[in-house]
């Protein structure tokens, strides 16, 4: 079992051959990759993640990137980092190429999700996403850290301008499209759901 939380190690770090590639994720997209790589068989592709909730202080993620990969690069042949752009303001990308690893493209999950080029032509400005894992988790990582379990009140200041809660879904899934069409009408919004599965991830995952 995988936290979404905390470092974890999918396999074996010390893992011994030629070819092995180590994925430094953020936590929440831990179950994403490892059901890609189990129904891929990409089992060259290790994978440690950094906690989810770096999402709430994304100055922080390009130095705890940065760690990680100093951390284990002597053991891979290669290191690849499965973080966009995630609010760093372009300080990860930059970090990324110092340190002479790739990462995936795109301003965030959300964009990688539904394919960055559909989601860069949609210029959604109203729109609030959520993906599975946000579905799952949204009240550890929107409702209570916004302050809306303790002061519903402020809503409307901070949803005011938006239209629409998008749910970009991974997995077909009812349980969740309910739990998301229930997080809509918490936030006062419309409710859209989009099964992109794991758009750009899958595609950049698989040229590894």
């Amino acid at each position: 079992m995988i936290p979404a939380d905390g470092e974890l190690t999918e396999a074996g770090l010390a893992a011994e051959g030629r070819g092995r590639i180590l994925l430094i994720a953020c936590g929440a997209l831990a179950r994403e990759i490892l059901d890609l790589r189990a129904a891929n068989g990409w089992t060259h592709l290790d994978l440690t993640c950094l906690p989810a909730k770096l999402h709430l202080y994304p100055d922080r993620i390009t130095e705890a990137v940065t760690e990680a990969v100093a951390k284990h690069r002597a053991d891979y042949d290669g290191i690849f980092v499965v973080y966009a752009d995630c609010g760093t303001g372009g300080l990860l990308e930059q970090r990324c190429r110092e340190l002479g690893v790739e990462m995936v493209a795109g301003p965030h999950c959300y964009s990688f999700f539904e394919g960055n080029d559909t989601f860069a032509g949609r210029e959604e400005f109203t729109a609030f996403y959520l993906t599975d894992f946000l579905v799952r988790q949204f009240d550890a990582f929107v409702w209570k850290p916004m302050g809306l379990d303790r002061h519903p009140e402020l809503r409307d200041m901070y949803f005011g301008n938006y239209e629409k809660l998008v749910y970009q879904a991974q997995t077909d899934d009812p349980a969740l499209d309910t739990r998301a069409r229930d997080c809509a009408a918490r936030l006062g919004l419309a409710y859209e759901r989009r099964l992109t599965g794991y758009g750009d991830l899958a595609t950049t995952l698989a040229r590894l």
